[in-house]
C-alpha cells in the first residue's frame, strides 16, 4: 500500500519497485489524499497496464494515519507490506523473503529490513540495519520506531485486531502502530537491505518536527510497563520537543546530522553513515 499526496514526481520510481518484486501473487493499492498535481494520471496509467494496481483516491485528509487506514481498509491480501511514495523498493526479492518468514513463522506479526540513506540526486548517505531479534528490538522500541516502515510485511489480521493506525495521531503513527503490534506477537528485521530511504526538505522527519514532537509525548507514556526504560524515553522525549521548538533557519542546518545520528544510534549495524 503506498499512501500519496502530490508527489506525482516520485510516485513512478515507487510503483515500478512493487512491480520488478520476483513475487508476483500481490495486490498494489495506492491512496490518494486528495492530490492536484498528476498523482490520479500517472496512477490510473499504471492501473490500465497491470490489473493487480489499484487507484482510490480520497479527499484530502491532510494526515498520513487517516490515508493510510483509509488505503488498509480497502486490503484483501493476508500480508500487508507498506511503502511510502516518496521511496522504493531495494531488493526484487523483498516480498519474496518476507512472504516465506512469515509462512514459516506464525508466532510472528510482521518483519522488515535494512535502509539504504540517499539524497535529492540519488548519492548514497548511508545503510542502516533496526536490531535484527525481537528480544533486542524492544530494548529500546520506546526511544525510537523498531521497524522501518516502508520495508515492512505485516499480518493483516493482526493489524486489525490492533486498530490499524491512530489517526488522533498528527505525525509517528507508524511508530505507535509497531509498539501495539509488539505486544501481540514478535518482530523480525532481516540484516539485508530492503529500501532506498530519501532523506530531503519535504520528508516528514524534517518538515514537520513539531507534530513528531507532539505525537511522541502521546505515544511513550501509552506504554509504560509494557516496554523497557521508559524514563530514559521520556527524557529523550522532551529534549526532541525543546529541540523542535528551535528557530527553522538554525534546524535547517542540523536536521540532516541529526537524523543519520539517531539512526546510528538506534540501528543494530550501519556502514559508512555519514559519507
Amino acid at each position: 500500500m503506498i499512501a500519496t499526496y502530490n508527489r506525482s514526481n516520485l510516485l513512478n520510481k515507487a510503483i515500478k519497485s512493487v512491480t520488478a518484486q520476483t513475487f508476483e501473487d500481490w495486490e498494489l493499492i495506492i491512496a490518494d489524499d486528495g492530490s492536484t498535481d498528476d498523482t490520479e494520471k500517472i496512477s490510473r496509467k499504471w492501473t490500465e497496464k497491470d490489473k493487480r494496481i489499484k487507484y482510490i483516491k480520497a479527499p484530502h485528509f491532510g494526515r498520513i494515519a487517516r490515508i493510510s487506514n483509509f488505503g488498509l481498509r480497502n486490503a484483501q491480501g493476508e500480508y500487508i507490506a507498506i511503502l511510502d511514495d516518496d521511496d522504493c523498493w531495494a531488493d526484487d526479492d523483498k516480498l519474496k523473503k518476507q512472504v516465506k518468514f512469515l509462512d514459516d513463522n506464525r508466532d510472528y506479526v510482521g518483519c522488515g529490513g535494512g535502509l539504504i540513506l540517499v539524497d535529492e540526486k540519488k548519492c548514497e548517505l548511508g545503510r542502516f540495519f533496526k536490531p535484527r531479534e525481537d528480544e533486542e528490538m524492544r530494548t529500546n522500541a520506546l526511544i525510537a520506531n523498531p521497524m522501518a516502515n516502508s520495508t515492512t510485511l505485516f499480518r493483516a489480521m493482526a493489524a486489525r485486531d490492533v486498530g490499524f493506525y491512530d489517526e488522533t495521531l498528527p505525525e509517528f503513527a507508524d511508530w505507535d502502530f509497531w509498539l501495539k503490534m509488539g505486544l501481540v506477537g514478535k518482530l523480525y528485521n532481516f540484516e539485508e537491505y530492503f529500501t532506498y530511504y530519501l532523506m530531503w526538505e519535504k520528508g516528514s522527519s524534517f518538515s514537520k518536527q513539531k507534530g513528531t514532537a507532539i505525537s511522541a509525548l502521546k505515544i511513550v507514556p501509552r506504554y509504560r510497563g509494557k516496554y523497557p526504560r521508559y524514563h530514559r524515553a521520556i527524557s529523550v522525549v522532551y529534549l526532541y520537543n525543546v529541540y523542535a521548538r528551535i528557530p527553522e533557519s538554525i534546524k535547517k542546518v542540523f536536521n540532516p546530522l541529526l537524523s543519520k545520528f539517531k539512526k546510528l544510534i538506534f540501528s543494530s549495524r550501519s556502514a559508512h553513515p555519514f559519507e
